[in-house]
């Protein structure tokens, strides 16, 4: 079993920045593909952003492209978010996930239990 441990969310300003950690434990880190979801009150969850094994393929939903960027140290077993020009709408719990599978839809392994990032206005 693996478990996904969610941090680094919280209340920040429009514009402002946040970075989100998901650390791994249980089994080989380096072995999943990672992602992160959102789901903002009363609405479904969206995914968010991927990244390969190798951390060499990204890939970053419409609505956060240039303004978000996902890496992972496989050393420290961690997947990471930055997150830079929030936006209300931005406004969600986010949640890391390991990967089975990559191709759409993806299969999700592991979940964790999410951080909440709120952006004010």
């Amino acid at each position: 079993h693996v478990q996904l441990v969610e941090s680094g969310g919280g209340l920040v300003q429009a514009g402002g920045s946040l970075r989100l950690s998901c650390a791994a434990s249980g089994r080989t880190f380096s072995s999943y593909a990672m992602c992160w979801f959102r789901q903002a009150p009363g609405k479904e969850r969206e995914f968010v952003a991927t990244i390969s094994w190798t951390g060499s393929n990204k890939y970053y939903t419409d609505s956060v492209k240039g303004r978000s960027a996902i890496s992972r140290d496989n050393a420290k077993n961690t997947v990471y978010l930055q997150m830079n020009s929030l936006k209300p709408e931005d406004t969600a719990v986010y949640y890391c996930a390991a990967l089975l599978k990559v191709a759409p839809p993806p299969v999700v392994a592991y979940w964790g239990q999410g951080t909440q990032v709120t952006v004010s206005s």
